[in-house]
């Protein structure tokens, strides 16, 4: 899933955006007449203001899937060096379905990718003839997870 292209300007919230955002995140299917009154607004001056944050691109509502119980059993991280245009091999990538997230960065690796596969088979498979084949990249280094700790959806509410 490519990222989407949006404004980088910051929209600004408040206490009761924030409160809106924390109790959405509990509950990303809370109606409007239960959430108004838990951060002190009407139902449909809550309607505004969430639907004023999802426009501002500053949340969305959605579901959140766990790749375990669906039979995703592997999850890796990949570093991976590039030759050339990182912006060209990226576009490349993000076209690959099993590659969650595309991140550019700085330092060691030139791009960070998530992968979610059902086996170590699937994983090898797409490092070896995805990503390894993509054109510009130099080298790879897979980080396979043996166990996640933590997971949180609710940065930038405090």
């Amino acid at each position: 899933m490519a990222a989407k292209e949006e404004s980088t300007t910051p929209v600004p919230i408040d206490d009761t955006d924030r409160a809106i955002i924390r109790a959405l995140q509990i509950d990303g299917r809370m109606a409007y007449s239960k959430l108004g009154p838990e951060v002190g607004l009407s139902r449909a001056a809550v309607r505004q203001r969430v639907h004023r944050l999802i426009d501002g691109g500053v949340i969305e509502v959605v579901a959140v899937s766990e790749p375990l119980k669906m039979g995703y059993n592997v999850q890796a991280m990949v570093g991976i060096e590039v030759d050339g245009d990182v912006r060209a091999v990226s576009e490349a990538l993000v076209k690959v379905d099993e590659l969650v997230y595309v991140v550019l960065t700085a330092g060691r690796f030139d791009l960070i990718t998530e992968v979610i596969c059902q086996d170590s088979q699937q994983l090898f498979d797409i490092v070896n003839d995805v990503i390894r084949k993509a054109p510009g990249v130099r080298s790879t280094e897979v980080f396979t997870y043996m166990n996640i700790e933590k997971v949180v959806y609710s940065w930038g509410t405090g």
